[in-house]
């Protein structure tokens, strides 16, 4: 794949007029205002069909699951080899995202985490009752979701850092204590899913198993903090959760069992976040060029417009390099989905390096274009560098993406 088809490129611009005429204007209000971004993302779901497609999916699925259950045969999907619309099922969730984030990543870290770490972890790891009880208005955002990992100590060790404990009741339930931070959507979130660990007797800390929970707003013992203030992304709530005595039973044990979603779990859920990133920076270093080369032509020093200028002009030839090999990278995701394999280890936190790196330097460079009124809000470069940054920090840190890719080629044969 090395464009976009012609199908695609229609709901490209499709999903372009309706950020031009439904996001833009609101940008200040969902950003800096603490307007909750949601409605703009049900209507733009309920606009493209998004809804009825999650529906339909989510219909065949259970309908699959339980057929297999009650011991009918099923055909196997897998025999044939990969299926032929899954290239261009997620080439149709890359454009979105691509789109939205020329203008306000947020909203896709918003919609990303509710329906895809959300409702994806209920589908991917819950049982069918699980799934028919929490998953579909998750899917279709009529429900906002949170995928609840991160501590106030434990950001890149997630696991060996975990403090948030839950302990068996003795009447085949459990007991919930601790707290979470930086979550997304957690201030407004209807479903949580929640990953601890499993506080056992004469097991050490480092030891103990990893569990999760399927959590509601409003339960006894549950509270969702106001929305953080941020640098950046601010069109994403991000907040904490505190849990004191939270009474859960084995109906809400994601899977149905200790061992469902463990630390596996966690870790396939990160590399779909990582994988997700370059579509982000794309979308941001498209907009950035964008604004950087019309600014160049527009503004006047010395008698003639800076993009005559060589040192302008290399800026801009970097931006165009980068803004090319992110898109290469989405377009290499998209032909390993349709052809049915897994990225490595390597492979994802690779792109995520560098797509989150570009973005920050492309940002940077977009701001010393524009100069002093690149500083200014109203040049939105700004805001573009400031949404930048979380991506070397969400999803695993730069840092963290080097040990992901050196332990990944080390490890092979």
């Amino acid at each position: 794949m090395i464009e976009w088809n012609e199908q695609q490129r229609m709901i490209q611009g499709m999903v372009r007029d309706f950020v031009q005429k439904e996001v833009v204007p609101h940008l200040d209000d969902i950003e800096y205002n603490g307007v909750p971004p949601y409605d703009i993302l049900r209507k733009m779901i309920k606009t493209f069909g998004m809804d009825v497609m999650a529906k339909q999916n989510f219909d065949k699925q259970i309908a699959r699951e339980k057929a297999i259950a009650a011991g009918e045969q099923v055909e196997d999907k897998k025999k044939d080899g990969p299926s032929a619309g899954a290239g261009e099922q997620a080439a149709m969730t890359m454009i979105p995202i691509i789109e939205l984030c020329r203008h306000c990543q947020g909203l896709v870290t918003a919609m990303g985490v509710s329906m895809g770490l959300g409702g994806g972890a209920i589908m991917s790891k819950g049982t069918t009752e699980q799934k028919e009880r929490w998953a579909l208005p998750l899917l279709t955002m009529e429900k906002i979701g949170a995928w609840a990992i991160s501590e106030p100590n434990s950001g890149s060790d997630a696991f060996g850092q975990m403090k948030t404990l839950a302990k068996r009741d003795g009447q085949g339930g459990y007991i919930i204590n601790g707290s979470k931070t930086w979550i997304t959507n957690g201030p407004y979130a209807d479903t949580i899913i929640l990953i601890c660990k499993l506080d056992e007797e004469g097991v050490s800390p480092q030891d103990r198993k990893i569990v999760s929970f399927i959590l509601d707003k409003g339960m006894p013992g549950l509270e969702q903090s106001k929305p953080f203030k941020k640098m950046g992304i601010g069109a994403s709530p991000t907040g904490e959760l505190f849990l004191s005595d939270v009474k859960v039973g084995v109906d809400r044990l994601l899977g149905g069992s200790e061992d469902s979603y463990g630390r596996s779990g966690a870790k396939a859920t990160f590399m779909q976040e990582r994988a997700g990133v370059a579509a982000m920076a794309l979308g941001m270093v498209e907009r950035a060029l964008e604004l950087s080369v019309q600014y160049a032509k527009d503004r006047s020093q010395f008698g003639r417009p800076i993009g005559q200028n060589q040192l302008i002009q290399l800026k801009l030839a970097k931006m165009e390099v980068a803004r090319m090999n992110l898109q290469n990278m989405v377009f290499r995701y998209l032909e390993t989905v349709a052809s049915g394999k897994l990225m490595t280890m390597a492979e994802a936190s690779a792109m995520k390096l560098y797509a989150a790196q570009t973005a920050m330097e492309v940002s940077t460079e977009a701001v010393q274009i524009h100069g002093g009124y690149g500083y200014m809000r109203e040049s939105r470069v700004e805001q573009l560098m400031r949404d930048a940054k979380i991506l070397q920090i969400y999803a695993g840190t730069d840092e963290m993406q080097i040990i992901a890719i050196a332990r990944d080629l080390l490890s092979r044969d």
